[in-house]
């Protein structure tokens, strides 16, 4: 179920509520497990689960946050809790928890029916494993094809083309400031400041 402690956060609005998780994921070396809405009052629940001192760390910052947003209903930090609890806390209507899948499960009974059958002969044993490993790869195929959009981004220049752009000082297209920045910034600087007195 969970690793030590379970801490929940609750407040009023799903922005709240994000912010919460947010900030508490940020602040310690929490999991978070989900976050399950009320039916009726707009409540949320955050769900998040670690090591007793990181649950409590990220409840509180996690709480500060969502305060900044909207209201915060309670905050709960549960140390060491039942087994039974998971039924109650990893629900069907907690969004962002996967159950366990029981495909999964019902691969390792016939590996391990294979398993005698490799004392007879060992490549019966060796198929169901190497597709087992192509199932794999399958499911991570995906990921990668997102990949092409995020290289193509920085082809575009980050150098001003416009000359109005630059430095309205001293009007050098070397000078590396630009129009709003700080004076000293300009490499004639030093030529318009003895102007100046």
């Amino acid at each position: 179920m969970v690793k030590n402690a379970l801490g929940l956060i609750e407040t009023v609005g799903l922005a709240a509520g994000l912010e919460a998780a947010d900030a508490a994921v940020k602040a310690a070396d929490v999991e978070l497990i989900g976050y399950e809405l009320t039916k009726g009052g707009g409540m949320v629940v955050i769900k998040l689960c670690g090591d007793v001192g990181a649950v409590k760390a990220a409840v509180d910052a996690g709480s500060a946050a969502a305060a900044r947003i909207n209201k915060v209903v309670a905050k709960h930090v549960i140390p060491r809790p039942h087994n039974e609890l998971g039924t109650m806390v990893l629900s069907r209507e907690t969004a962002g928890y996967k159950p366990p899948q029981p495909a999964l499960t019902a691969v390792a009974p016939e590996e391990q029916s294979a398993s005698p059958d490799a004392a007879t002969s060992s490549q019966p044993a060796a198929e169901p494993a190497e597709t087992a490993n192509e199932n794999t790869l399958i499911e991570t195929v995906p990921e990668p094809a997102q990949a092409p959009f995020t290289e193509a981004e920085p082809a575009v220049k980050q150098e001003p083309q416009n000359p109005s752009e630059g430095c309205n000082l001293c009007g050098d297209p070397v000078c590396p400031r630009k129009k709003g920045d700080a004076r000293i910034t300009c490499i004639h600087y030093d030529k318009n400041n003895k102007e100046d007195e």
